[in-house]
């Protein structure tokens, strides 16, 4: 028997699904929307009918694939080439940085259950933009345990902050991580211009310093203040995808990874949140430390903003670092050590 709809998200159960459209504009009409937008292809927008505060996971626990089980897209020489290669391109001026990923996939367990793996996430790895979403119907199976907000309405304000820099200690940070987040708080602030008023974008922090499992970040803040003829299908087209993680310049940056990533990023590095309609409010992660199902496989994405001081070893330990501990959770590993 097909699982029904659901998603959990802002704390929040979302069930009785009732309407699911790829068409954006929907959300400037009313009701409670989950949204799904994938890297690349259409996006997913859900109405539901009740919502009500989540409750602890009442289903099977999450059972996962054996940690050896996953395989990488790319091998460590494969992307440390990726690596120089993006430096040979900042070298010629074509980029100023450009964020490679991999993909991390095994096989699904029989009869998995995206809810169970986000239980699992939320208790061993919470995260402050964690977000489930289950449309069995349309193929979306999505268990995120994102740090990141990629975007938040309340009216005509909108947020971003926007993560480049990780450490395993707060006073690991160097100067190229907080050279990576001034060139992408660059890149929000020309993306908010195109949809706010004039003189309206700030940066009202600029590297403050968050603790999540296993690593620190350094996070930025834009904010301003939108036109009055600026929808959610205005915002989404003028920001999205996330610069932090394509790069700068964005455009050029997208083309680069797309030549340097051997396979679709899937809803990885999109966002994935919830949009209430009737008050012109929503929040939208961006869809990092996620976890998502296709055709009998799971998948995990992982990946660094690559700049001319980047290092291919460099590079490489800083995604096992964030794939280490999440990797684990998903595989039923201990994790206390990696705390």
């Amino acid at each position: 028997m097909t699982a029904p709809a659901l998603a959990v998200l802002d704390g929040r159960l979302f069930t009785d699904v009732v309407d699911v459209t790829s068409d954006l504009s929907a959300l400037d009409g009313h009701g409670l929307w989950a949204v799904v937008l994938p890297f690349e292809g259409p996006p997913v927008c859900a109405r539901f009918a009740r919502v009500r505060p989540a409750v602890p996971w009442p289903g099977a626990p999450w059972v996962g694939p054996a940690l050896e089980a996953w395989t990488s897209s790319l091998d460590r020489s494969a992307f440390s080439a990726g690596v120089t290669s993006i430096r040979d391109a900042i070298a010629a001026g074509d980029v100023y940085q450009v964020n490679l990923t991999r993909r991390l996939s095994a096989p699904l367990p029989r009869d998995a259950d995206v809810a169970a793996l986000g239980a699992a996430l939320a208790d061993l790895n919470p995260a402050p933009y964690s977000a489930v979403v289950r449309l069995p119907s349309h193929g979306i199976h999505v268990a995120s345990a994102s740090p990141e907000l990629f975007l938040r309405r309340d009216g005509a304000l909108v947020t971003s902050s926007p993560i480049k820099g990780t450490a395993s200690t707060r006073d690991g940070f160097t100067a190229k991580d907080r050279a990576e987040n001034v060139m992408i708080v660059d890149l929000v602030r020309n993306d908010f211009g195109r949809v706010c008023e004039f003189g309206t974008v700030r940066v009202p922090a600029l590297w403050s310093v968050e603790s999540h499992p296993g690593l620190c970040h350094l996070v930025s803040t834009v904010d301003g203040r939108l036109r009055a003829d600026a929808g959610w299908a205005d915002i989404i087209t003028a920001t999205f995808p996330p610069g932090s993680v394509t790069g700068a310049p964005k455009l050029a940056a997208i083309d680069h990874l797309r030549r340097l990533e051997p396979v679709s990023r899937g809803v990885y590095c999109g966002a994935v949140g919830w949009v209430d309609a009737d008050r012109q409010r929503g929040e939208l992660n961006v869809a990092i430390r996620t976890f998502w199902f296709d055709h009998g496989m799971i998948h995990f994405g992982t990946g660094g903003a690559i700049t001319w001081d980047s290092t291919p070893d460099g590079e490489w330990e800083e995604t096992e670092l964030k794939a280490r501990r999440l990797v684990r959770v998903a595989s039923g590993q201990p994790v206390g050590a990696l705390s």
